[in-house]
């Protein structure tokens, strides 16, 4: 009878160890299977992406979500715009689909502090200080200042920049 012990002691490391790998290499495993077919883009930024040179129209299912805009030599720009997922079709002059992908628009990867003053909400980017960052869902008023300051610098940047050209 003390012959079993061994074994089962074996087979019981084997089968740690065979757990611990697979939990180890599930991460890899998980990121290596990317969906070919799906674009991922944060809010508020671009992506560049490559299709057959001879696309001549592109369709946006939800142009709230994001919007593709095709560039000489078959580039599109991809731009994320909402929240949520949409499809672009890519067609050549004959009107034959050449691509039909799909564009998942997520959160911005920056650190987001989310600030609710009742129902009213204030989003900040804080990498590395805390400053104002307008995000989709922000309370009005907090988007009007914040969207009107941004104007305002960009304004007087551009004033100066023309000022300072002779």
């Amino acid at each position: 009878m003390s012959f079993k012990f061994p074994r089962i002691r074996a087979r019981a490391r084997f089968g740690l160890r065979s757990l611990a790998a697979g939990i180890l290499l599930w991460p890899a495993v998980c990121l290596a299977s990317a969906d070919p077919d799906r674009i991922a883009v944060y809010v508020d930024q671009a992506k560049l992406v490559k299709l057959p040179a001879k696309v001549s129209t592109i369709v946006v299912g939800n142009p709230l979500i994001a919007d593709v805009t095709l560039q000489s030599g078959g580039i599109i720009v991809v731009t994320g715009k909402g929240y949520g997922a949409t499809n672009f079709i890519a067609m050549d002059r004959n009107g034959e689909v050449l691509v039909d992908r799909q564009i998942q628009v997520e959160g911005p990867p920056d650190q987001l502090v989310t600030v609710y003053r009742g129902v009213e909400r204030e989003s900040y980017s804080c990498m590395p200080v805390c400053q104002r960052r307008v995000t989709l869902g922000d309370g009005d008023m907090y988007f009007r200042t914040a969207i009107g300051q941004a104007g305002s610098l960009s304004g007087q940047a551009a004033g100066a920049a023309a000022g300072g050209i002779r």
